[in-house]
């Protein structure tokens, strides 16, 4: 590890106390890079040796990255009386800066770089020490912006919070604050600490017995049919049947009917048995039916079905404890909603629950390319699509098959509008895995072609997906990508040079908005690039930098019917990325279009924006590595999502224009791109995102960090603005869900 910087001359020199040498305890051994460690289990250990931070608030500074996204890295203090410990996220190609409070007499430090299997390599790592007053301001500035309950308070109202709170629990108002300072850095793995979220966060959300009183009128069935082949094994067939009725008696609201449809011989040969689970649950009738595929039993079933609303239950899967109190309450809350998704999970073996699936709201193109809706969804009794069995013969025994193609039938009704889905944010359904997936481009694709779409599907990214490829307009639309750049010709020709090389979809013009540009290599590029190319057209802006201003300007100028908003520090990876785009974005219910960037170590800068996350808005899945799949496979599926970033961002002008471009006057640098895309999903068109157009971005390299007073300044207001026009919108993203982080990108549990 390199203990040498240029910040040995700086007046803060004596502050920083670097390792002399990090000593492998456990699970850990020297990699063939140099820094780089390989973990051998999920505690890995090193030894601090040489320099321990000084007593009091220090910055603990650490630029890592490892093989694994998502990890957690943890810092212990060891004195002769106590033992401390700080956990935080390490990120690629980012420094992870975190307070800590250092107790005297530390005697011993240890660092366990990651918890999991891997390697990790480990650029820089010290302590810097600081004065009390400069420690409780980047706390107060960190609970203001990343803690849910500070949200929008000043720091002045941050800290009288804190001191509020003190004094109703006698405590020290900087100990709380250090509380939930730390609070922030914890990311609740879904893959690692689902179990104790259950415990810690799901549990405590039980209704009470008088809430559950409240929904007394809500009306279920619950339709218990399964493939003809588990009667085979009567004993494993009666294990699964007893996990679903168990479920069914510890409902905190009871489903008015429960209904099981069996063959003649295997009720006989289970007779007895359901006879007792019959005195257990009353409301369990059983029906006999020579069925002989799911499809043709869930017809059947419902025919049986009595009361308003349907719920399908496979023997084996669960019901959770309080999935029909949830679903009553969403009903009453939405009555309109004529079909109710919920969360859900999956169960093992031994009956344990692991893989939750948080999904968005009703996301009509993250449908189309994966059945994200599931088994967790309850329908009206009058909704519910009737699939013949003949209608779907090579899939009739798929029951995830016939859930997805029963939601595209629903979608496809002339009558169907948003407000008939509502979404349970709740674990309602615990189910057991298929053990063969299904492929699904057949379906998608006579849905598409039901509809006219003129649409093609094909395997998409990952199994159990689609890539769905729109018709391009004939004539092929003109687009107009518009770049504002100032000097800096590094960083404006490999952009400009890859635009004009890399881009198979030709018909477009380059409008380069110079902002003022001085230096004399850049202007002789400009030059030089506008006369070789008929393509490219160089704008000049001359007022101060306002992004906002330049684009509009530059749109203003355009002469394409689709508006391509460009950095400066784009550079296509591959040919299609714009033909991909354009085809997006010329589907009439298409508003902004955004595509998928890399930063150059090939981690993810942009998979979309989710808003609220940072308190305002942050890019989704940012730092995970480029062959990761994201959460729910969210990586490499196309998408609806309520903002896309401008750095590589597609809309028909009409659009544009209709919600009057870029906000100049309140936002002329900062999330200017954000108010664009919630004034066009306010305006009824669906934002969207696609793996299928890939960049690198090299992320405000040319504009620099808000690092001055002016600055600073200028943030706040921008920040303020949003949070007073967008508050409510910000802290509820449809795209997301309520139960995932607002303070991580990584779709963490909150």
């Amino acid at each position: 590890m390199n203990t040498t910087s240029s910040e040995h001359d700086h007046s803060w020199y004596f502050h920083h106390r670097r390792p002399k040498a990090l000593v492998p305890l456990q699970q850990l051994h020297a990699g063939e890079a140099e820094d780089q460690w390989v973990s051998e289990g999920m505690e890995p250990l090193l030894q601090v040796k040489g320099q321990l931070p000084w007593p009091g608030w220090n910055m603990i500074e650490v630029d890592g990255e490892s093989s694994v996204s998502g990890v957690v890295a943890t810092l212990t203090l060891e004195s002769s009386w106590r033992q401390v410990t700080f956990d935080f996220p390490v990120r690629r190609g980012k420094v992870t800066k975190r307070l800590i409070f250092v107790p005297w007499s530390v005697k011993r430090v240890t660092f366990a770089p990651m918890n999991a299997s891997g390697t990790f390599t480990l650029r820089h790592f010290q302590f810097v020490w600081l004065t009390p007053m400069f420690a409780y301001n980047r706390l107060l500035q960190r609970l203001t912006s990343m803690h849910q309950h500070y949200r929008d308070l000043s720091l002045h109202e941050v800290k009288k919070s804190l001191q509020q709170q003190a004094r109703k629990q006698s405590r020290k108002w900087q100990t709380i604050a250090l509380e939930d300072y730390d609070s922030t850095f914890i990311s609740m793995s879904t893959r690692r600490h689902y179990q104790q979220w259950i415990r810690q966060i799901e549990q405590r959300r039980a209704p009470s017995e008088h809430d559950v009183s409240k929904q007394h009128d809500f009306a279920c069935s619950v339709l218990l049919v399964g493939e003809p082949a588990l009667h085979a094994d009567i004993p494993a067939f009666k294990e699964r049947l007893n996990t679903s009725l168990a479920s069914l008696a510890e409902q905190s609201l009871s489903p008015r009917q429960a209904l099981l449809l069996l063959p003649p011989g295997v009720h006989k040969r289970l007779h007895s048995w359901l006879a007792e689970w019959q005195r257990e649950l009353p409301l369990l009738a059983i029906e006999e039916s020579d069925a002989q595929s799911v499809a043709a039993q869930r017809l059947e079933a419902l025919s049986y079905c009595e009361h308003t609303w349907v719920w399908f239950l496979r023997p084996g899967d669960r019901l959770a404890d309080n999935a029909l109190y949830h679903a009553a309450s969403i009903a009453y809350d939405n009555p309109q909603a004529q079909m109710l998704i919920a969360d859900e999970d999956s169960l093992d073996k031994y009956g344990v629950r692991h893989s939750p699936l948080f999904k968005p709201e009703f996301n009509p193109d993250l449908l189309l390319s994966m059945p994200y809706m599931g088994r967790a969804v309850c329908y009206q009794h009058g909704f519910v699509p009737r699939l013949a069995a003949e209608s779907c013969a090579e899939y009739a025994n798929s029951a995830d098959w016939l859930d997805y193609s029963q939601t595209l039938n629903v979608i496809r009704r002339s009558e169907f509008n948003q407000a008939m889905l509502a979404h349970i944010p709740h674990i309602a359904y615990h189910g057991v895995p298929e053990q063969q997936g299904a492929s699904y481009v057949t379906l998608v694709q006579q849905h598409l072609d039901q509809l006219g779409a003129g649409a093609r599907v094909s395997e998409g990214l990952l199994p159990g997906t689609q890539r769905i490829q729109w018709p391009m307009p004939k004539p092929e639309p003109l687009v107009s990508l518009l770049v504002p750049t100032r000097d800096g010709v590094h960083i404006l020709r490999p952009c400009v040079d890859a635009l004009l090389e890399r881009t198979d979809y030709t018909h477009f013009e380059l409008l380069i908005l110079d902002n003022q540009s001085t230096c004399v290599e850049t202007l002789a590029y400009l030059r030089d690039v506008e006369a070789r190319d008929s393509r490219v057209k160089v704008l000049h802006w001359n007022h101060p930098f306002n992004y906002s201003s330049i684009n509009n300007f530059g749109a203003a100028q355009a002469k394409g019917n689709i508006i391509g908003l460009i950095n400066n520090d784009i550079e296509p990876m591959e040919g299609t990325w714009l033909t991909e785009m354009v085809e997006q974005v010329s589907r009439p219910e298409i508003g902004c279009v955004g595509a998928k960037l890399y930063y150059p170590n090939n981690t993810i800068q942009h998979g979309g924006v989710i808003l609220g996350l940072g308190g305002m808005a942050g890019h989704a899945h940012r730092f995970f590595q480029r062959d990761e799949d994201g959460y729910m496979g969210r990586l490499k599926v196309t998408q609806n999502l309520s903002a896309v970033t401008a750095a590589c961002l597609l809309l028909r002008k009409s659009v544009f224009d209709e919600v009057n471009g870029l906000n100049e006057a309140d936002l002329a640098v900062a999330y200017n791109d954000v108010d664009l895309c919630i004034k066009v999903r306010e305006a009824g068109y669906r934002n969207l995102w696609t793996p299928y157009a890939a960049l690198y971005h090299h992320e405000s390299i040319s504009r620099g960090a808000d690092d001055t007073p002016e600055k600073r300044a200028r943030w706040l207001s921008e920040y303020a603005y949003m949070r007073k026009a967008w508050g409510e919108l910000l802290d509820s993203d449809p795209a997301y869900n309520p139960n995932l982080t607002l303070v991580h990108e990584d779709f963490s549990l909150r």
